[in-house]
């Protein structure tokens, strides 16, 4: 009798695994291993800084420490959801550590009484040990510092300036890589356009006789077999164009590389295929069949964003000691010589016995597992070009998740803040006046920012902070002027 193809047991599901149950459906047991792993640092404890914090405490960081050396005011109070009436006059990041620890107990933190710019003097490798620095409202002068000593240490920094209702967020980052992009459209790799030698074995040994056999039959099977003899056949075919028809003579065109109207041709004959095999239009395994042919029968072929990161200087050359470049490298062997990208080993549900489902799955799970050991070995010879001195260990483990993610690699590269505020905003305004609807007004906004952190540096408040608020205008209007004198002919 068919059946759903059979999914492994599960363990029993942990404590954690049921407390982390919805983000782990999201990004995987790799994800919250290294959100796990993290080390996240916080400056200033503030009403932005602390949501920054709540929202990686409660997934499961695993841990934090918030260098604050302000004293909670009133006005912290008032807008501060972690902070109370009882923390006032006392050290801001310390109280805020106490309060949002009570939302995990998972993850541990402390706090240090100090300020930025007091540590980049004294120990400027301090930020060195974290996985990402959060900033929140710096001047310019400290947010330059701080951003030069985060990018020449490549720790990434996320930097966030709210004032009132609006406010800009900035990611810096010299090199970002990414295995498991989590793709919302995954296309299935099922080489169904260049069947691998132990594939075309296992469906030659297949033989569908009876309507019996063929309705217990996986639809991956059904429709291989239908490749197969629309392939063989001879008979010219009809293709109407508009209001005439056309004789092809052609060397037929495989499925996978069809048009969508030259595939609707092809599941006309699939739909004939599967009726001389006995099977019937309510059958499962019949309306599997004819549902896969839009996504079985894809084209096997590199992304252009994978093949820009194989092209990339490092791995041009022996790379440097990164595992992603490592495996990348190896990768790029394998290649060279196979002409595609490793087999991912992962079926779809089908319905179908049991015995034939699992059959099938080997089958592709066995060709995945040859194709990480020969990438394995070209990362290993790669290890090995590095010098005796390299003490890099590769896990084939590691390679393995590389292989299953291959076609959805991703490569992220940043620029530095401190460049961005050194020079002119013209690269700025041009992407927003490219790329948002209202970049008038985003232009402003923009500048107003750019103003706002050169007064905040100079006159160490806020423009409007203090009673008599006419002269910071004119202190405001001359730093936003001289901002936007300099971009006047870029504009």
């Amino acid at each position: 009798m068919a059946s759903l193809s059979p999914s492994p047991k599960s363990p029993e599901i942990s404590e954690k695994s049921k407390k982390y149950d919805r983000q782990l459906r999201l990004w995987g047991d790799h994800g919250q291993a290294k959100l796990e792993a993290s080390r996240i640092c916080l400056i200033n404890a503030n009403a932005t800084g602390t949501e920054i914090l709540k929202s990686l405490i409660l997934p499961g960081c695993g841990s934090f420490t918030i260098v604050d050396n302000h004293v909670v005011s009133q006005e912290d109070i008032g807008n501060n959801f972690f902070l109370d009436n009882d923390c006032l006059g006392k050290n801001r990041g310390e109280s805020s550590r106490q309060l949002v620890l009570e939302l995990n107990a998972d993850v541990s933190g402390e706090s240090i009484d100090n300020s930025p710019e007091n540590i980049l003097s004294q120990d400027p490798n301090f930020f060195s040990n974290f996985t990402v620095i959060i900033g929140s409202q710096l001047s310019e002068k400290v947010l330059i510092l701080l951003s030069k000593t985060l990018w020449e240490q490549k720790v990434p920094f996320l930097y966030c300036h709210c004032i009132g209702f609006i406010g800009w967020i900035r990611l810096q980052l010299t090199e970002h890589t990414v295995i498991e992009s989590h793709p919302d459209n995954v296309i299935e790799d099922l080489r169904l356009d260049i069947p691998f030698p132990e594939l075309v074995n296992y469906m030659n040994n297949i033989h569908l006789t009876e309507r019996e056999e063929a309705i217990k039959t996986p639809w991956l099977v059904l429709l291989y077999k239908g490749l197969e003899a629309y392939m063989k056949d001879d008979e010219d075919r009809v293709i109407e164009n508009n209001s005439h028809s056309v004789m092809d003579t052609t060397e037929k065109t495989h499925p996978c590389r069809m048009t969508s109207r030259q595939k609707q041709e092809f599941k006309n004959f699939l739909r004939k295929y599967l009726i001389s095999l006995g099977l019937r239009n309510n059958d499962e395994s019949f309306e599997e069949t004819l549902r896969a042919v839009n996504i079985a029968l894809t084209k096997t072929e590199i992304s252009t964003s994978v093949e820009n990161i194989l092209r990339d200087p490092k791995v041009v050359a022996v790379p440097e000691s990164s595992k992603f470049w490592i495996m990348c490298l190896g990768l790029k062997g394998f290649i060279s010589v196979n002409g595609h990208l490793p087999l991912r080993g992962t079926l779809p549900d089908m319905t179908a016995d049991s015995q034939k489902y699992i059959s099938l799955q080997n089958i592709y799970r066995e060709k995945a597992s040859k194709d990480v050991d020969d990438v394995f070995g070209y990362c290993q010879q790669s290890i090995q070009e590095l010098g005796p001195n390299n003490r890099m260990t590769l896990r084939r483990e590691d390679v393995r998740l590389f292989c299953k993610e291959a076609y959805n690699l991703s490569l992220i590269r940043g620029r530095p803040i401190f460049e961005e505020l050194e020079s002119s905003p013209a690269n700025i305004l041009h992407e927003l006046a490219q790329n948002s609807e209202d970049c008038e007004e985003d232009k402003i906004y923009y500048l107003i920012f750019r103003g706002t952190l050169r007064f905040f540096s100079e006159y160490n408040a806020y423009p409007g902070a203090l009673t008599d608020y006419e002269p910071d205008i004119i202190r405001f209007k001359v730093n936003y002027y001289i901002i936007k004198s300099n971009n006047l002919m870029c504009v």
